[in-house]
């Protein structure tokens, strides 16, 4: 959000034209008032993103505008200004939900920018509230959750051959989601109310895997104490999802590649086929094309599963559903653990995005629910993600600025974070931080109130 909607009030007309007059210049449209009666009307026949107004005014003041602006208006950010700044006020304003506070006279640069970072965070509340509500839309359903061009085009397909039976191969580093992107072929399938089956080729030696696939009878072999029906016979009417495929041995390949040619599977011990209708989905990590060419993989039953393909792409190569996917796992994880979680922090999700998820959204998953675990308030902030991500702020910071920040700046971000976290409480903060309230008095005199 580059431009905005500004209400500025001062009964000061000198300081309020000034303010008015830099504002505009910036691109920004204001409407100022010398009244803060007159404000007040305003506020209930326009929408504004941002109140600029003096603390110290006649009748009705800037915390009085600030108190309706939290009841009636809790979109609008309310910046505070005066001419006799403290401390003591300054906390307050933030305590009762300020944006900022500045002390007069307002240098017009510092202003534009504390005005720019207001509408920064409208503009990602809006943006957090349009995403938790794709979110609970989704809930219950077995949805793929991307804003994506080259993911929608993906989906486009997956609809398309969804309704056929013919195989389909899914392809896709670890952790982009390809057994989700199997459930939800089959659920947009005409075999919906069949069963959804899922193994995992990697995870069993080939005895094993042969005997969860085909099943067994009664004494095939020692310890055959009864009839065990395979997932390939469990599977018939609905899918079978044969994830990590090129882990399969080649004599398992065989037997596979026969089975879907005959559409029948022999027990071990049986000397009956049995008929069974299943559709294949089948998924790997690897280049299958070059595992044929290396004799890994045999030609016959990549072209039998290959009928279609479907590569999900890396989570770093599309970036944009990085908050999407974020803000879904923090609702999942939220509810799984019974806690008031909301919300990412603005800061935290800017790491995220600029992060390349190695892991994908596997990864992504998991350092969302470490936040939630850690997180005492109602968000995730920068000091709830992973080492690594945390290093990634310094390295942001020194692309952005062309060095590295300060140790100083570094603890001033931290004690903004805390503060924020506990509510502008300084007693709690002081704790959380480790030190005596009055040493936290002084940093907020360094950090805040010489700055404004």
């Amino acid at each position: 959000m580059t431009s905005g909607k500004l209400l500025i009030v001062d009964d000061d007309k000198v300081a309020m034209k000034s303010l008015e007059q830099a504002l505009k210049k910036a691109g920004h449209a204001v409407t100022a008032t010398q009244s803060g009666g007159n404000a007040q009307s305003l506020l209930e026949k326009q929408p504004f993103d941002v109140v600029i107004a003096e603390l110290r005014m006649d009748k009705v003041d800037g915390a009085q505008l600030l108190r309706r602006c939290r009841e009636s208006h809790p979109d609008i950010e309310v910046i505070l200004i005066t001419g006799d700044a403290t401390l003591e006020s300054a906390v307050e304003a933030m305590r009762q939900g300020a944006f900022h506070y500045l002390a007069k006279p307002c240098q017009p640069d510092r202003v534009r920018e504390v005005v720019a970072e207001a509408l920064e965070k409208i503009r990602y509340r809006r943006e957090s509230r349009s995403l938790r509500e794709r979110v609970e839309s989704c809930q219950g359903k077995v949805r793929i959750l991307t804003q994506d061009g080259r993911m929608q085009h993906l989906l486009d397909m997956a609809r398309q051959v969804a309704p056929t039976d013919c195989n389909i191969l899914i392809t896709g580093e670890s952790g982009t989601g390809k057994e989700l992107f199997a459930r939800y072929l089959h659920h947009q399938s005409r075999r919906e109310s069949g069963p959804f089956v899922a193994v995992n080729c990697g995870a069993f030696n080939e005895e094993l895997l042969a005997n969860e696939l085909f099943g067994h009878t009664k004494g095939a072999f020692t310890g055959a104490h009864a009839d065990k029906k395979g997932l390939l016979e469990a599977s018939s009417g609905g899918t079978l999802f044969l994830d990590e495929i090129t882990e399969m041995s080649p004599a398992m390949q065989v037997k596979l590649l026969r089975v879907i040619q005959e559409k029948e599977v022999q027990p071990l011990g049986s000397t009956t086929p049995v008929k069974i209708d299943v559709r294949f989905i089948a998924a790997t990590n690897r280049d299958v094309q070059e595992m044929v060419k290396q004799g890994g993989f045999r030609q016959d039953l990549y072209f039998r599963l290959n009928v279609v393909n479907l590569h999900i792409p890396a989570l770093s190569a599309r970036k944009e559903d990085v908050p999407l996917l974020a803000h879904h796992f923090l609702a999942k994880h939220a509810t799984t653990m019974g806690k008031h979680v909301t919300e990412l922090a603005s800061d935290a999700l800017d790491l995220l995005r600029a992060y390349d998820f190695p892991g994908n959204v596997r990864e992504l998953e998991n350092i969302i629910e470490r936040g939630v675990a850690l997180t005492t308030g109602s968000s995730i902030g920068p000091v709830h993600l992973p080492d690594d991500l945390r290093d990634l702020s310094i390295r942001t910071f020194r692309k952005k600025s062309g060095r590295i920040p300060t140790l100083e700046e570094q603890e001033q971000d931290y004690i903004n974070w805390v503060l924020q976290e506990s509510g502008g409480n300084q007693t709690l903060a002081a704790q959380v931080l480790g030190i005596d309230r009055v040493s936290l008095w002084r940093k907020l005199k360094r950090y805040e109130v010489e700055k404004g």
